[in-house]
């Protein structure tokens, strides 16, 4: 599997929402300035203090993406071997230990949540970070471990059953 494919493109996808988020940013500001139409101005000073507060969330929202896209900055995965630790560039694999149910993520140091489609379409993997729970948990173990990852009170137990 090509991991470099999957880290550009995540990055990808965050420069598209920065765009995105940019001209959201900017749509925001102008109608908080100048009112979304005359009468809107006219009429209603509330909508600009909506709109004032839309702006300042995606002014928010786009500075978490320039955090994302700087913590990505020579983001190179390794290749792992199937007894390697699990670090940051990794995919992995695990199963629930109750249901069976697997799902497979990439751990990458920005990005949670962001769903990836492998080259040529070979499966999706969803964005996990050494910050979450999972990712915590996961980090430094080796194929074949078990990890019990808590969310929200709720605790797992999850296998891990394949590393690259």
């Amino acid at each position: 599997m090509d991991k470099t494919f999957l880290a550009q493109q995540l990055r990808h996808k965050l420069r598209e929402s920065l765009g995105v988020t940019e001209r959201e940013l900017a749509a925001a500001t102008d109608a908080a300035q100048n009112g979304e139409d005359e009468r809107a101005k006219r009429d209603d000073s509330r909508m600009m203090i909506e709109y004032s507060a839309l702006a300042r969330g995606q002014a928010k929202r786009l500075d978490g993406l320039r955090r994302m896209l700087s913590a990505l900055d020579g983001f190179v995965p390794k290749e792992l071997s199937r007894s390697s630790r699990i670090d940051l560039g990794a995919l992995v694999e695990v199963e629930d230990d109750d249901d069976g149910t697997g799902r497979t993520f990439f751990l990458a140091p920005a990005g949670a949540g962001i769903e990836l489609e492998g080259p040529g379409g070979d499966g999706y993997f969803t964005v996990v970070t050494p910050i979450s729970p999972l990712g915590r948990a996961v980090m430094g173990q080796r194929e074949g471990d078990s990890v019990d990852v808590t969310v929200e009170g709720d605790t797992r137990s999850w296998t891990i059953t394949w590393v690259a």
